[in-house]
């Protein structure tokens, strides 16, 4: 047998393990349900860069547009910034019906113990006492691991209490069923509420930090030496695209270390563009957006296009249709979440690899003296092609072009095994 084929078999087997796996179809069909919503989130955002800012939207010349940047704003917010809570909820609800427990209850105490362990004050400046208010990012994408990991725990542990018969509030059989099933699940209720509020005090008496902070802190903390290496930022986007596939935010993760040292490599190349002196920092804002994550991350733009070309399956073509506008801007939510790449064995390895590879392709440009360095960054938004141009020039245009075709070159052969898997499913189906 050929490697290749060897290799699909491989990941078949995978991914038919994914398929048998209660927890992690749970997640995947989460974020199936949540599709739609994370489209429209990524379709505020477009609006907002397109219309209303001032920088990059039609508001430079028709000032009264500005005045709708709240609202695209808070399409956004309500939908990808707020992702978190339900997809908890759906999450808990999946595999709570795996379990044969209550959806809907498993789904509203999953919530409420990812919000017992989070933060309920905020330190204001000027305030001398905290204030009752929860962080932003308690809901975005930057709590998604957290939750996930807190509605598979908290819904087995639910779903398993409710099977106690001693511990249900046994009602009169005139009292209506639904109330009776109320008092039935109260103590298991309660229970879990304790363990995780009890859990997220006791994390943070011993580390000082509430849970997704302090996750967040550990995962970022090898990026300062990361970043300083040779191969560090194909190491940083490696690394951002691996969180990615785990359902977390992967650029949230590199930020904090990747936005300073950028900012510094930018003032750099103008302050040697002032001086009469070639810009030598590669690594920018700019070259970020316009090479690493063209398309979006893990090059989903060229996922979107090997679709076009190669794929059978009528749901990712329906997915790549709907999310080619935000690609072509940089966007990559709805393809992230909606094919899902989330904990998608079959396309896990192209996911992870493609940017690293645009990646090397940009430096090895940069190199041999092709492709300038920036003294313009360019904002996230600007539709490729004249990302590339503003920044670099006609030669980041033709860095693009050539990394697009290789990263749909990358993509075609999982689309293919995609189709394949696709067939065999429905032979099962139709043998069933």
């Amino acid at each position: 047998m050929a490697f290749g084929e060897k290799f699909e078999d491989t990941m078949m087997t995978i991914a038919e393990v994914v398929g048998d796996n209660k927890y992690l179809m749970a997640i995947k069909d989460a974020f199936t349900a949540f599709m739609p919503f994370i489209i429209i989130g990524s379709m505020g955002t477009l609006l907002k860069v397109l219309i209303s800012s001032t920088t990059t939207g039609l508001a430079i010349w028709v000032p009264q547009l500005a005045a709708l940047e709240p609202a695209f704003t808070a399409i956004n917010f309500c939908t990808m910034s707020f992702m978190t809570l339900p997809i908890i909820f759906l999450i808990a609800m999946n595999l709570a019906k795996s379990k044969n427990g209550p959806e809907h209850a498993s789904g509203v105490v999953s919530v409420a113990a990812y919000i017992s362990m989070c933060a309920t004050t905020v330190t204001v400046d000027g305030v001398d006492a905290p204030i009752a208010a929860m962080a932003n990012a308690t809901f975005g994408a930057q709590g998604l691991f957290v939750g996930m990991l807190t509605a598979l725990l908290i819904t087995s542990l639910f779903c398993w209490l409710t099977t106690i018969d001693a511990i249900k509030i046994k009602m009169p059989p005139s009292v209506p069923a639904g109330i009776a099933n109320s008092f039935n699940i109260m103590i298991p209720v309660f229970f879990c509420l304790a363990v995780s509020s009890l859990f997220g005090i006791f994390f943070r008496m011993g580390t000082g930090q509430y849970v997704g902070d302090f996750i967040y802190a550990i995962m970022q903390a090898p990026l300062e030496a990361l970043f300083n290496t040779p191969f560090g930022i194909v190491g940083m986007v490696l690394l951002s695209n691996f969180f990615w596939l785990l359902g977390i935010h992967g650029g949230l993760i590199v930020t904090p270390v990747r936005n300073p040292m950028f900012a510094a490599a930018i003032a750099a190349n103008t302050a040697a563009l002032a001086a009469g002196t070639q810009p030598d920092q590669i690594f920018t804002m700019g070259f970020w957006n316009s090479f690493l994550t063209l398309g979006g991350a893990g090059g989903t733009l060229c996922l979107i296009f090997a679709t076009f070309l190669f794929s059978k399956r009528e749901d990712h073509r329906a997915i790549a249709k709907l999310g080619i506008l935000p690609g072509l801007c940089g966007i990559s939510e709805p393809i992230v979440f909606g094919f899902p790449l989330v904990l998608n064995p079959t396309f896990a390895i192209p996911f992870i690899l493609c940017s690293p590879i645009q990646a090397a392709i940009a430096v090895f440009a940069t190199n041999i003296g092709f492709l300038p360095c920036n003294t313009v960054d360019v904002p996230f938004g600007i539709p490729i092609l004249l990302n590339g141009f503003i920044g670099h020039g006609w030669q980041g245009v033709a860095v693009q072009l050539i990394i697009l075709a290789v990263g749909t070159l990358v993509w075609i052969p999982f689309v293919l095994m995609a189709n394949r898997q696709a067939e065999k499913e429905a032979a099962e189906a139709q043998a069933a």
